[in-house]
């Protein structure tokens, strides 16, 4: 038989995930590409974003991007014995053209006793006077960059309003005398508050004193991000104390009666308490300037001077009745014992009146006998 013709091979493009054929490449019409079954990818899928997480990319109705946040970075600097260095030498080339030319003074060739120039020229042409010039400019912009860097402080560099980096480095440094310097204390400081007003979560008015440990970790947002680092720091602890210590009481009263007691109501005179919660509160505020606290603790948590008095009363009170009853408790104690030891050996008989009775006396006793002790001691 014989063989049937073959179907021409029909000539298409893949890619990954579509066939195209040659033919439709070339033609004039619209026809329509084949349909897949699969749509194809949003311009914000993983592949098209070659792999960048959904977290990190902007989505669609996003604002614009702000400016890159003002954060401190290296400034440059270099050793200054270079400078130096340079400058003696423009000075060196500038002394030689002076005497190479013949226009240095007789007696100061004299007092350095140097020998006289081979070619004199008795003046100086426009070359020389412009290889003079660049060697004065030299010198100038050499020794005029010249600068120390001291332990703990560093230099904050800035040209026309914007920051140009920050130095760190010690010793002899030459920095552009082109931008503008400014010295910033980065080391360990302390600070201790006057004595500030606040109010304990009763409203009861005190003063508070705070001992703060703080640093400058990023001189750019120390000197750029506020116009005075330190008086913002200070009026951050005022405010950090205020909100701090508006949570607790200064002092618990609770009768104990009601079975409560100091230890059983956090106050403000646990300091190790308050000055983590001052610190967390205090170094949150402070990180946005580059202020780093190391411990803010309050050094004296004391009453206001128009209501000390009254509160003095009210303290000792309650110190007054907590001992009488923890001294109660002891003697009822004792009188149950002594009751129960009688009974159990059989040395008296009683009944509810003779119980009563005894149990009367003895704790009169007993009571009387305990008051004298305190007072004794």
């Amino acid at each position: 038989m014989p063989e049937e013709p073959k179907a021409p091979r029909e000539l298409v493009v893949r890619n990954r995930r579509d066939s195209i054929p040659m033919d439709l490449l070339f033609r004039g019409d619209t026809a329509e590409l084949p349909k897949t079954s699969k749509p194809p990818e949003s311009p914000e899928s993983p592949e098209v974003s070659h792999g960048v997480p959904e977290s990190v990319r902007p989505s669609a109705g996003a604002p614009p991007r702000p400016d890159r946040e003002v954060v401190e970075r290296r400034g440059r600097a270099s050793s200054g014995w270079w400078a130096v260095s340079a400058a003696l030498l423009a000075l060196a080339g500038a002394g030689w053209i002076v005497w190479a030319d013949g226009v240095l003074p007789g007696a100061v060739t004299e007092f350095l006793r140097l020998p006289a120039p081979p070619h004199p020229r008795h003046g100086l042409d426009a070359a020389r006077w412009a290889a003079l010039g660049g060697c004065g400019m030299v010198a100038l912009l050499a020794l005029g960059g010249l600068t120390r860097g001291r332990v703990g402080s560093a230099w904050t560099l800035s040209l026309f309003g914007r920051y140009r980096g920050s130095v760190r480095r010690t010793g002899l440094l030459w920095i552009s005398p082109l931008v503008l310097r400014e010295r910033v204390d980065v080391r360990l400081r302390h600070w201790r508050s006057e004595p500030m007003p606040a109010v304990d979560a009763e409203g009861v008015a005190l003063r508070v004193v705070v001992l703060v440990v703080w640093q400058v970790k990023d001189t750019a947002r120390a000197l750029l991000a506020v116009d005075d680092h330190t008086a913002y720091l200070r009026e951050q602890v005022e405010a950090a104390t205020v909100r701090v210590v508006s949570r607790l009481p200064a002092d618990s009263f609770r009768d104990p009666a009601d079975g409560g007691g100091d230890g059983d109501v956090p106050t403000l005179r646990d300091v190790e308490a308050v000055g983590d919660a001052l610190t967390r509160a205090l170094a949150a505020e402070c990180r946005a300037v580059g202020i780093e606290v190391f411990s803010a603790r309050p050094t004296r948590v004391e009453y206001a001077p128009e209501v000390a008095a009254a509160m003095q009363r009210r303290r000792i009170a309650a110190i007054d009745a907590k001992h009488r009853d923890s001294v109660l408790t002891s003697v009822l104690d004792a009188v149950d014992d002594t009751v129960r030891r009688l009974t159990e050996r059989g040395l008296v008989a009683l009944d509810d009146y003779e119980r009563k009775a005894l149990v009367k006396d003895l704790t009169v006793a007993f009571y009387t006998a305990r008051g004298n002790a305190v007072d004794t001691h």
